[in-house]
């Protein structure tokens, strides 16, 4: 079974967590890894988008002008593609993006992508997210709130966190959501609403113990 360092927000080992070979233990799969990173792209589309035909801008529809005998292009419409203000041809129409994927084949990309996390090292588990033991002044030398983004960056040079970052926490401290939210490349989410194209599109992934069990139960189906 692969095991992970349990560590405090002091950057200290605070013990080690036995995880699940059947969720961090799989080998890589790129192909599945790849069919569900489109598939959720794919759902994420709104399909909203719209131009105008040539049946649905205003003008007239008379024939500017007869057929034949004037020596110029023949036309039959103002509302012609070819005129300008004339409607758009072949224009994008509002359209259903969404495609179906197996629940089995979803859960064995999210596997298989968190194992590949695990071996890189970028998978890393934290006890909890009480901001309150950081030891964070500020300049005037008074101790910060919980909620201040210093706290954070302080947090991030702790652990020589560098480029993009994923929280996992089923119940965040309203001091942890507050002073992440405005850095760049730091986002926060939960063990039940964790997706692959979240941790694929992050550097590493930062787990809480209670976010394991429950991605460990959520996979385990």
């Amino acid at each position: 079974m692969p095991t992970v360092e349990i560590r405090n927000l002091k950057n200290e080992s605070v013990g080690e967590l036995e995880l699940k070979d059947e969720i961090f233990g799989v080998p890589l799969n790129e192909g599945l890894i790849h069919d569900a990173i489109k598939n959720y792209l794919a759902n994420q589309r709104q399909g909203t988008v719209k131009t105008k035909t040539r049946g649905n801008v205003a003008g007239s529809g008379k024939k500017l002008w007869k057929q034949k005998g004037t020596g110029r292009a023949r036309i039959a419409s103002l509302r012609s593609p070819l005129w300008k203000g004339g409607g758009n041809a072949h224009g994008p129409q509002p359209r259903d993006w969404t495609s179906e994927m197996p629940k089995k084949m979803k859960r064995g990309a999210l596997r298989s992508v968190l194992s590949e996390r695990l071996r890189e090292g970028n998978l890393l588990v934290v006890d909890e997210f009480n901001m309150d033991v950081l030891d964070v002044k500020a300049r005037n030398g008074e101790e910060l709130p919980s909620h201040k983004t210093k706290r954070f960056l302080f947090l991030t040079t702790t652990f020589g966190w560098a480029g993009k970052t994923l929280i996992v926490a089923n119940e965040p401290p309203e001091s942890l959501v507050l002073s992440s939210r405005n850095i760049p490349g730091v986002k926060l989410t939960s063990g039940a609403t964790l997706n692959i194209y979240d941790v694929l599109a992050h550097d590493r992934v930062v787990f809480t113990k209670a976010a394991i069990s429950t991605i460990e139960e959520r996979l385990s189906n």
